[in-house]
């Protein structure tokens, strides 16, 4: 506890003249710097983290040089979780986490990684960026959090060891590995397939030796980390789109001036087209590879049957879950 309290006394929002309020947007010329950091798990380079640093370029810029967001990428600042955590004690400013994790705090952002919720990309940024999202954003607020800006997540998709797989009944009896979550146990178990929680840096040598047949996740990272070499059939089913968000702490955020704060969160929404279009590239990129490496590339054209097999998994959940579920379908 004396550790929580002393890192939240030290705050890493600096302010050269000490306390007082921050000045406004359109500082006077004696305006104090402000000094902010922003914790990333991803390496970078990653395209996630190319957002980030769009993010604190803008930022930068618009305050005429006042306001800096350092960006401290490769878990420097801890793991997702734990930096989560800080930033609710305000001893972090800002974290780019996926709503994964975030779920545990604010349990109605499990609604938007559910499988097969998304019809398209589009569909997605049209949640995130409408009503939905900004409801989202509010949502984090009791929690200590302040929602700042939503980043392209990519499309998670099956891939495994033994044959294509083109509909549910081909998962039958593979061992998959999922993130430690009910959420991706319960879609695994609902298409037939063996749920085996692993961590993530024991897949490859999981896959190799045969401990699992398969796993799940987007083209950069079954490229980036290898699988491909172990795990040659890929199935573009996109069964989960999980947003990335960037969230601050509102105990950060509470010291700035509103004009301050409008021109964060400004600075966010500016940055998503910059992160987009290097998600895009970077995910085109990774499929040529993983083709060029032999890869066996197999679409799913027709989602039906594996959406029906999540209709227990849904049932399952809150009723303000399915709520939210239900406003989701709807948004055209």
């Amino acid at each position: 506890l004396m550790l929580v309290l002393a890192l939240a006394a030290g705050s890493s929002m600096l302010f050269a003249g000490g306390k007082g309020e921050a000045p406004s947007a359109a500082p006077a010329a004696d305006a104090k710097p402000i000094v902010l950091r922003l914790a990333e798990t991803h390496p970078a380079d990653y395209p996630t983290n190319m957002g980030n640093l769009r993010f604190a370029e803008l930022v930068k810029e618009r305050s005429n040089g006042r306001i800096t967001i350092e960006v401290y990428s490769g878990s420097q600042l801890g793991q997702e979780r734990a930096v989560i955590e800080q930033v609710q004690f305000g001893a972090i400013d800002f974290t780019r986490v996926s709503i994964s994790p975030l779920a545990a705090f604010v349990p109605v952002f499990n609604a938007l990684q559910l499988p097969y919720l998304y019809r398209s990309e589009d569909h997605m940024w049209k949640v995130l960026l409408g009503p939905i999202g900004k409801e989202l954003f509010a949502s984090l607020e009791p929690s200590g959090f302040v929602g700042i800006g939503w980043f392209e997540p990519g499309a998670r998709n099956f891939y495994n060891s033994k044959r294509p797989v083109a509909v549910p009944a081909d998962l039958a009896g593979l061992k998959i590995r999922v993130q430690e979550s009910d959420l991706m146990v319960g879609m695994v178990q609902g298409l037939g397939a063996v749920a085996t929680p692993m961590p993530y840096g024991e897949v490859y040598s999981g896959l190799q030796t045969g401990v699992i047949d398969g796993a799940e996740n987007n083209w950069p990272s079954y490229e980036s980390t290898s699988h491909f070499e172990v795990a040659k059939y890929y199935t573009v089913d996109e069964h989960t789109r999980v947003p990335e968000i960037i969230i601050g702490s509102k105990i950060s955020l509470s010291k700035l001036s509103q004009a301050d704060q409008d021109l964060i969160k400004q600075a966010a929404i500016d940055a998503i087209p910059y992160q987009r279009q290097l998600w895009a590239e970077r995910e085109k990129a990774s499929e040529a590879k993983v083709k060029a490496g032999g890869s066996i590339i197999t679409v799913v054209a027709d989602k039906g049957p594996w959406q029906a097999a999540m209709k227990g998994l849904y049932d399952k959940q809150p009723s303000a879950v399915q709520y939210l579920v239900k406003r989701v379908s709807e948004v055209q």
